[in-house]
């Protein structure tokens, strides 16, 4: 061993005394010390000239990438054994802004948990609204985010479905698959669970995650599959289920989806499924509505200059009748009163998006029309089946990613996404 290894084990050891560890592995210890010397070949003594000049520096040292980020004695040892102490995330720090913080690693607090390290998350509308201040249930502090892929990094002695290694797409609701609720179908009520990543414990947004009940909140990645995958954490499932199966597509109806972001788009590709006769989608954004037409909607409608003037063209493009489901993706009250003027008789309203505010409900036109409002919390139920479709090359789930971001831009993310018209963004695709 030459004097520099003997030197990097020494000054190795002194490490881990000062990151409060015990003992040191003797493999870390050895790569440590490899990744010590390979520093020091990067010293080299001071030209003649430089010695001539008082200096409280003896050597120059010629930066190395391997060094870079051994920013304190913490780090420098949790890098090594591969058990990080701190991790980046982006947090919600009080209404209207959000950072990227340093944040202690999440742990395991029970056997049912996984700790899963993410390869790409992605941000939603409902992020928005936190951000907003439009969910009481998340408070400042919360690290964001209820999106994700990624690998098991740690799994709790009772998963049984998921080992370390396994790519997972993470559900946006954590199901206990016991409890009432879940036993119901209902697992966005789940007693110990719901919706809670992003919203009451920390979420996605983040190099690394906890994942309650783990074996009912993760699904393996299809073969071949990559992380556009992630667009099937909510806003697929959230389209199907709380738009197309509540609002009643089915084979020859007639369906106004009110809202082309990425939730009403997800209703429109999913809708298809179900053979309806038209499709007429809604929006103030002429490019969202191009984008719709390319997804299959049959007609388009901008409803920027009023609420008379869209129901006047949604009449007109179904006869006078209306529309037998009216699927409203916004959440706001403008959009949720113009849903209800474009039912027709028997029809049903499913309501998606997310209201920070009370809407009116014409309830003086609408009582003898026969007519069902419906509200739902995304369950992901139907996740099994849209991975398989997926699989089966029939549903494409990269269609809506727009824009890709690293997960040091996310800030830049947040407002690209915020300023979707500006920049044409539905959803955006953050790596890591």
């Amino acid at each position: 061993m030459n004097l520099a290894t003997t030197t990097s084990t020494r000054l190795c050891l002194a490490i881990s005394t000062a990151a409060g560890v015990s003992s040191l592995p003797l493999s870390s210890l050895y790569t440590a010390s490899r990744l010590l010397t390979s520093a020091c070949s990067s010293v080299r003594p001071l030209s003649t000239s430089s010695r001539q000049q008082p200096t409280t520096r003896p050597y120059n040292l010629k930066y190395n990438s391997k060094l870079s980020s051994f920013h304190n004695t913490k780090h420098f040892y949790s890098t090594l054994t591969g058990n990080p102490a701190t991790m980046k995330a982006l947090v919600y720090t009080q209404t209207g802004q959000v950072s990227l913080q340093e944040k202690p690693m999440p742990k395991l607090a029970s056997p049912t948990d996984a700790i899963i390290k993410l390869t790409q998350t992605t941000i939603c509308g409902t992020d928005l609204h936190i951000r907003k201040g439009d969910v009481a249930t998340c408070t400042p502090g919360r690290i964001l985010g209820h999106e994700g892929v990624g690998i098991v990094h740690e799994a709790g002695s009772s998963v049984t479905q998921f080992k370390k290694g396994d790519k997972v797409l993470i559900s946006c609701i954590s199901s206990c698959a016991k409890c009432e609720y879940c036993r119901r179908g209902m697992y966005s009520h789940c007693t110990t669970g719901g919706w809670a990543l992003g919203n009451t414990i920390d979420g996605t947004q983040a190099e690394y995650v906890r994942i309650p009940h783990a074996d009912c909140s993760l699904y393996p990645v299809p073969e071949g599959a990559g992380g556009e995958v992630v667009t099937l954490s909510d806003i697929f499932p959230t389209g199907l289920e709380c738009g197309v199966i509540n609002g009643k597509v089915s084979p020859g109806s007639t369906v106004a989806i009110v809202g082309a972001g990425p939730v009403g788009l997800a209703a429109l590709i999913t809708a298809q499924f179900y053979s309806p006769a038209q499709v007429i989608m809604l929006d103030m954004d002429p490019k969202r509505l191009a984008v719709a037409k390319e997804f299959g909607a049959h007609d388009t409608v901008d409803n920027s200059k009023g609420v008379e003037d869209a129901v006047k063209q949604v009449m007109d493009l179904t006869g006078g009748k209306g529309c037998d489901t009216v699927i409203e993706a916004v959440g706001v009250p403008a959009t949720f009163e113009l849903s209800q003027k474009l039912l027709a008789v028997g029809g049903t309203l499913a309501n998606v998006g997310v209201h920070g505010g009370k809407a009116d409900l014409y309830l003086d036109e609408l009582w003898a029309k026969n007519v069902s409002i419906t509200t739902r919390l995304v369950d992901t139920v139907t996740t099994p089946m849209l991975l398989k479709m997926v699989e089966a090359k029939k549903l494409l789930p990269g269609k809506l990613i727009t824009h890709k971001f690293k997960f040091q831009e996310i800030e830049k993310a947040y407002e690209t996404f915020s300023a979707a018209q500006e920049h044409g963004t539905l959803k955006v695709l953050i790596e890591m």
